[in-house]
């Protein structure tokens, strides 16, 4: 259900909101987003959400099945259709129906494969492989797709008319770094689902540990929070979930952005201090050129010639 979705941000509010207003209807859905924002639990949420909730929800991957399966995959197969068909195949679309069908990654099927989904979406009817009749089927259709398909329209990469006959009701999913005041949310509701299946005791992480949660960009969105999470269950701490516990590359992230935090003067200071006035150790340890310390220098009015702090 709806509910699924963790989040009180008020994109996270829209998002439920549009869900329910979409499964009441039966149009056809487009779902976009990054990897990892959750497309395919938005697709079942309509469903759930939808009257085809007690009839099957069926998914197929466009991108992890070859090129040369897919039909066979989507379309099913009468026996000898091919080398190997030694029994017949309904094919998903067909064991689908009364429900919904969701194509995830949409954008990677091949042209001669869009071409025959969309006569299914058109006619509502398939045509099993070696077969010559076609079979109805009563099936709602939702995609998903991680890349920009108007583009790949534009270089006929994708069929324009499937892309207009799916792009119906549109979700577009925001990446985690634009709503990351469901980060904590998000955070709490994995350890808890980690600690019923592990059986465990963590706790919520210290403020200093959300902290350097919070200052992550997510380049793999709710996923990538996800997996973090279950790398703590690895060896989970029996209470808070302190900063050392998180893994190193987010202990650098924070190391990083806490020095990034100290304003530029100082850091420069400390480094003149440190290199007792040596501009060129100094400009290394900035990582700066010569001529980028001696203009940074100009720009804070600071006198390279000495140590400030000895007497005149």
């Amino acid at each position: 259900m709806v509910e699924a979705l963790v989040g009180s941000s008020q994109s996270m509010l829209e998002l439920r909101a549009y869900i329910r207003k979409v499964a009441r209807s039966d149009a056809s859905v487009l779902i976009t987003g990054d990897t990892g924002t959750g497309k395919e639990r938005v697709a079942a949420c309509i469903h759930d959400e939808s009257p085809r909730r007690n009839r099957p929800f069926m998914t197929v991957n466009c991108a992890a099945i070859p090129d040369a399966l897919l039909e066979s995959e989507l379309f099913g197969f009468t026996r000898g259709a091919f080398t190997g068909a030694h029994e017949a195949s309904p094919g998903k679309l067909r064991a689908a129906d009364g429900g919904t069908f969701f194509f995830d990654e949409i954008g990677e099927m091949n042209v001669t494969a869009q071409a025959k989904v969309l006569r299914v979406i058109e006619t509502r009817q398939v045509c099993p492989l070696g077969a010559t009749r076609a079979v109805p089927i009563d099936v709602r259709f939702i995609a998903a797709s991680n890349a920009d398909l108007e583009p790949m329209v534009a270089k006929h990469t994708f069929r324009g008319d499937l892309y207009y006959r799916l792009n119906v009701a549109r979700l577009a999913l925001q990446p985690l770094k634009d709503h990351k005041e469901d980060i904590a949310e998000l955070f709490g509701h994995y350890v808890n689902e980690f600690n019923l299946r592990h059986q465990s005791r963590v706790g919520r992480p210290t403020a200093e540990a959300l902290d350097c949660l919070m200052r992550h960009d997510w380049p793999g969105n709710v996923r990538e929070l996800k997996n973090l999470v279950e790398v703590l269950f690895i060896d989970p701490p029996d209470g808070p979930i302190a900063l050392s516990d998180l893994p190193e590359s987010f202990r650098r992230i924070f190391s990083r952005h806490v020095i990034d935090a100290i304003p530029e003067r100082e850091r420069l200071m400390s480094a003149l201090y440190q290199s007792n006035w040596n501009k060129s150790e100094a400009a290394a340890r900035m990582k700066w050129s010569r001529m980028t310390l001696y203009r940074k220098l100009l720009k804070y009015q600071i006198e390279p010639r000495r140590d400030p702090r000895r007497s005149s």
